[in-house]
């Protein structure tokens, strides 16, 4: 692969990776730096990319900074990140180009970091709850973008299953329609983001990184195009109560048609609402899972890039 771009930038730990096939994970900004405020946010990227290396791969989170697509992070550029944080526009496919030309900063989405991984040729992307169906969707016809790329690039996401604030059923529906394999990790059910279920049934369970490596390289050897996710519950010691996030969830959403949000705004809006809500505990969950995630990946990039 040719490491030379005028539009994208290597940290040296992660391009001596690449370069001699060794295990990367690709990490996304936008719920670590986004979803946590300063400093935490720092502290947890950093106990993100330690759990990474703990786990034999090499971190990479994926950012813009100053109008470059930045493959791997500083030290010194997480904390002049996390500084930012509130500031940044956030980045889907749609975006990349219109920040870069602009010689800005951005956020990057689940969507964005399955694009520019695979750009780059790293198989396993790490993130927090990935995007899916809106609540209401069959009226304002609002999916994320989450969803049309993991239908087309070559990438294992492991996530905690769709934001909860997302109508999970139909996200389901919509990942079958997309033929796009869905595992869970050690579970037959959906995870519900920062709750361990949805009581929806999963597709697929992987008891071992085995399977799940030989799942990805059977879809490889066959062509067929598309990502794989694999879904990994939270831990029941950071998890929090299902019935105490739905009842948030419910009231957000009803807060939301008042305030009349919606398109782009709406996921913001309702995964606020909800913290708020919820306090501490929610947010300890999303460090804990990103963390989490991020251990599981890199097992996964390990067995991969052997």
């Amino acid at each position: 692969m040719d490491f030379n771009s005028t539009y994208i930038e290597y940290s040296e730990e992660v391009l001596k990776a690449l370069q001699n096939n060794e295990p990367v994970v690709a990490i996304e900004t936008g719920g670590t730096f986004e979803g946590i405020p300063y400093p935490e946010n720092v502290e947890t990227a950093n106990k993100v990319m330690d759990a990474v290396r703990e786990n034999g791969a090499t971190p990479a989170y994926i950012s813009i900074m100053n109008g470059k697509i930045k493959v791997g992070m500083s030290k010194e550029e997480i904390e002049d990140y996390g500084k930012r944080r509130g500031t940044m526009q956030k980045a889907s496919r749609r975006e990349i180009p219109l920040i870069l030309a602009k010689g800005a900063y951005g956020v990057m989405t689940l969507a964005a970091t399955m694009v520019v991984a695979d750009m780059v040729g790293i198989p396993v992307v790490s993130g927090g709850g990935m995007g899916g169906v809106h609540r209401g969707a069959e009226v304002t016809m609002d999916i994320s973008s989450d969803l049309e790329e993991i239908a087309v690039r070559n990438v294992i996401v492991v996530c905690s299953g769709a934001k909860s604030i997302l109508d999970l059923s139909l996200t389901m529906e919509y990942l079958e329609t997309k033929s796009i394999p869905v595992m869970g990790y050690q579970t037959d059910e959906l995870p519900a983001y920062m709750a361990i279920t949805s009581g929806i049934k999963l597709p697929c369970r992987m008891d071992s990184i085995e399977e799940v490596a030989k799942a990805y390289q059977i879809k490889n050897e066959l062509q067929l195009d598309t990502g794989m996710l694999l879904m990994n519950p939270i831990s029941a010691e950071y998890a929090v109560d299902a019935d105490e996030m739905n009842a948030a969830i419910a009231e957000a959403v009803e807060c939301s048609k008042k305030d009349q949000v919606s398109g782009k705004a709406i996921t913001g809006y309702l995964m606020k609402y909800v913290k708020e809500k919820m306090g501490a505990d929610s947010m300890d969950a999303q460090k804990n899972m990103l963390i989490e995630n991020a251990s599981l990946a890199a097992k996964v990039s390990s067995q991969i890039v052997k």
